[in-house]
């Protein structure tokens, strides 16, 4: 059964993710630190996964995973390489993008949201040694990355960008793998409370003491970022319910199964509405123009689901549709062929003959 809660975070946390991109609201970064809570969800569904598969689960991901990246880099690559890209070996990190794979100028831009998917990568491939030693020091796997961002941060050290984005995002996989086992169910809920009331409070000093340069943006703040987003997950995952039978909500469903369509199409949407408005001197900030972008690069989001959603169907082995979550239709019924008439014999008539009436 799926788990609606689940899905509702889901849901909320990519939404938050194409409203920060079209207005650059730090304030929704504070909100909703939805890339850790998309990180802890994921590793909660790759441990799953790996008691279910075994090693095999690496294979299943990957290939859940990768080609909605290829959908698009499908596109983008070869314009990038008529618009002066060189040619070269790493073109090829596209189709398994352990490192940035290459960009040219505007590639940079409209292929931004792409390091997510070079760190989920990572995280699968890690996952099946993760788990492991997690299972035997829980406590202590959780807390590794968190003390190796802030050594990172308080050291000012500089390091492979992977590297620091284990250390940022890995707590966040690792409470993902507590979330499956229902270790975080397990905690007393004072102690639950109490211990991410901690968390955010440290992380809140740090960001509002060292501020990036776009304020409080938390994406410029990694220590804080970590932290407060560590809080968040403790108290939304802590208190999720084990399985919710709540009513399907069709915007929900539509969010979930297209949600790696969503995040790598609606950057280069957003890029090409702002492009336009520069062009053609329409407002781009404020209300004025938050009123009308918003409600085209949704539009413009659902015709990227409706074009290329059907990627995702085909990389889950379900049958393609252009929006999922309808009622599926029932199939015709044929009427029953007629059998032909059965002679019902008549009463015996004198003589002890039978006749037809």
């Amino acid at each position: 059964m799926r788990n609606r809660y689940l899905d509702v975070l889901r849901a909320v946390a990519i939404a938050r993710v194409v409203i920060y991109h079209s207005t650059g609201w730090a304030a929704l970064t504070i909100a909703v630190p939805a890339m850790s809570v998309m990180f802890a969800m994921a590793g909660s569904l790759m441990a799953a996964s790996i008691d279910r598969s075994g090693p095999l689960a690496v294979e299943r991901r990957m290939r859940r995973l990768l080609p909605s990246l290829w959908a698009i880099a499908g596109i983008a690559v070869p314009i990038m390489l008529l618009t002066g890209l060189d040619w070269n070996w790493r073109v090829f990190l596209w189709a398994m993008p352990v490192q940035d794979a290459p960009v040219n100028g505007w590639g940079a831009m409209v292929l931004n949201a792409s390091w997510y998917l070079r760190d989920f990568l990572w995280f699968v491939l890690l996952s099946p040694l993760l788990l492991p030693v997690f299972r035997r020091f829980p406590r202590l796997a959780v807390a590794v990355p968190y003390a190796a961002l802030a050594i990172l941060e308080l050291g000012d050290f500089t390091v492979h960008p992977i590297l620091h984005d284990m250390a940022l995002y890995g707590g966040a996989w690792l409470l993902g793998f507590a979330h499956h086992d229902g270790l975080l169910r397990r905690i007393n809920r004072k102690i639950l409370v109490g211990g991410a009331g901690l968390l955010a409070a440290v992380g809140a000093a740090w960001f509002l003491t060292h501020p990036g340069p776009r304020g409080y943006d938390l994406n410029d703040i990694p220590l804080g970022n970590a932290l407060w987003s560590a809080a968040f997950i403790l108290i939304a995952l802590g208190f999720a319910p084990l399985a919710t039978r709540a009513r399907s909500n069709r915007l929900v469903t539509v969010l979930n199964a297209r949600a790696l369509t969503i995040y790598l199409w609606h950057v280069p949407i957003i890029v090409g509405v702002m492009w336009f408005a520069e062009r053609h001197g329409l407002p781009t900030r404020g209300w004025d123009g938050f009123s009308w972008r918003i409600p085209v690069v949704v539009g413009l989001v659902a015709v990227a689901v409706m074009l290329f959603g059907w990627v995702e169907d085909f990389a889950a082995g379900r049958p393609p549709r252009l929006f999922p979550g309808g009622r599926p239709r029932s199939a015709p019924v044929s009427p029953a062929p007629a059998l032909p008439p059965v002679p019902v014999a008549a009463a015996p008539g004198p003589g002890g003959s039978s006749s037809a009436a």
